[in-house]
């Protein structure tokens, strides 16, 4: 087992490698910019290097920097927890060049999948259902134009590299695809350093669901079920539940064994996510895979009972997995929020001093975050401040136990999304269950008449 581990992250995120590595006696450093140097984070970690100021590219997402902090810390391994270098596979490689563990997958893997063009023809190649698109990424108007006339409009443009729904656009008509592509291109070279893109057929009301994976350096994979994501956008989740109020058995079955199938098809190991779209008719297709530890990973913590930062250390360590996969069983129902610092009606980020922070308690609630009782939400990184997860014997207890847990949230100083949160939970179309990614976007201009 590691005998130190540095965090290359920050926030909640960086809180949660903190405490899973002190149940395993490891200990840990805190990398932070200088504006972070008080953070939670760092004062809960072992030891704390600051790596740049105050700007992402200068302290977080620098590579010289991060590594020089852990070799100067002495690590044997380094945990990216998700954003910043989390799917970076040159970091990657370079960790694995200099003998420091990264801790998720292998450099080839995250090169693999992080292009989604390239990761679509590899499914295809291997039987796995992919959404109807373009074979790789397009070079010239004429050509999409063919390919999206033979797909049927609605297309999706989408980015080869990154994701967030950066360099994404949906094209209703022929004339705007060339506008469509071009926009695209130029978002995702601006953002990812690739401005590769390529065409799906846009499906208007599907669910996003996703399947939590482990695999080990064994061979041995397991899923952990699906997390439902349709509440979100412009492609940002907000809300997030398992199990997913539109399976039946039969397809999560269906479904998680094909998740496994996409991992092993690539020898993966460590944490991911494999990424669904399912229609209205109950067919779905792959999407993409998440080379990284999720936000969303508490969801399904709470569900089964696993501690997957504690397993993705021990895998990164060399150890095979703790359980099978009849092991993995669902118990009860949980749905997270996240709390974010935004104007809740425009959605546009509201940083800032928080002068109050009192977070709900109870049965059946969890709340991730690195904000103290007071703090400073920067303008420079993302701005959710928290993930407030309920959990219930079934969806009507966890629901009822999300609505008392943002009753009790308490934010000052600062905006935040608490009362939208509610508003979506009061929602009889919510309240039923399944809902299609598109269902914010209507409940927001709903709400906005």
């Amino acid at each position: 087992m590691f005998k130190k581990i540095l965090i290359a992250n920050r926030g909640e995120i960086a809180l949660r490698v903190i405490r899973a590595c002190r149940e395993l006696e490891i200990r840990t450093v805190a990398i932070h910019s200088d504006i972070d140097g008080e953070s939670l984070h760092v004062r809960y970690a072992d030891e704390h290097v600051c790596v740049g100021p105050a700007e992402g590219g200068l302290s977080y997402r620098n590579i010289p920097n991060v590594l020089s902090a852990a070799e100067i810390a002495g690590v044997d391994a380094i945990h990216p927890g998700y954003g910043f270098l989390a799917e970076n596979a040159h970091f990657a490689e370079v960790c694995e060049s200099i003998g420091i563990t990264f801790i998720g997958p292998s450099s080839e893997h995250i090169a693999l999948l992080s292009d989604k063009s390239q990761a679509r023809a590899h499914m295809k190649k291997h039987g796995i259902p992919v959404l109807p698109g373009s074979d790789g990424e397009i070079e010239d108007l004429k050509t999409s134009a063919a390919i999206a006339q033979k797909l049927g409009y609605p297309v999706i443009v989408k980015a080869s590299a990154g994701g967030g729904g950066r360099g994404m656009r949906v094209v209703w008509h022929e004339e705007d695809l060339g506008q469509a592509i071009e926009s695209a291109q130029l978002e995702a070279q601006t953002a990812f350093g690739h401005g590769g893109v390529y065409l799906e057929r846009f499906f208007e009301d599907p669910r996003h669901l996703e399947f939590q994976i482990m695999a080990d350096h064994q061979g041995h994979v397991v899923h952990f079920h699906e997390r439902d994501c349709s509440v979100q956008r412009r492609y940002q989740k907000i809300i997030e539940e398992s199990p997913s109020p539109a399976l039946d058995d039969t397809v999560r079955k269906k479904m998680g064994q094909v998740a496994v199938q996409v991992m092993k098809s690539v020898k993966y190991h460590n944490a991911g996510t494999v990424e669904f779209l399912m229609d209205g008719t109950g067919k779905f297709y792959f999407m993409e895979v998440n080379t990284r530890i999720q936000v969303e990973h508490a969801v399904t913590e709470v569900v089964t009972g696993v501690d997957l930062i504690k397993e993705q250390i021990r895998i990164a360590a060399g150890q095979p997995l703790s359980f099978k996969q009849k092991d993995i069983q669902l118990l009860g129902h949980a749905i997270e929020c996240r709390i974010n610092a935004e104007d809740p009606d425009r959605l546009t980020p509201s940083p800032g001093t928080v002068t109050k922070f009192c977070t709900p308690g109870g049965p059946g609630i969890r709340v991730d975050t690195a904000m103290d009782t007071t703090g400073v939400v920067s303008p420079f990184y993302d701005s959710m401040i928290a993930k407030l997860i309920a959990y219930g014997r079934d969806r009507p207890e966890a629901l009822a136990r999300m609505r008392r847990g943002l009753d009790e949230f308490v934010i000052e100083g600062i905006q935040s999304n608490i009362s939208l949160h509610r508003r979506i939970l009061d929602n009889p179309d919510f309240q039923k269950g399944p809902v299609s990614t598109r269902f914010l976007d209507r409940f927001l201009t709903l709400h906005s008449a």
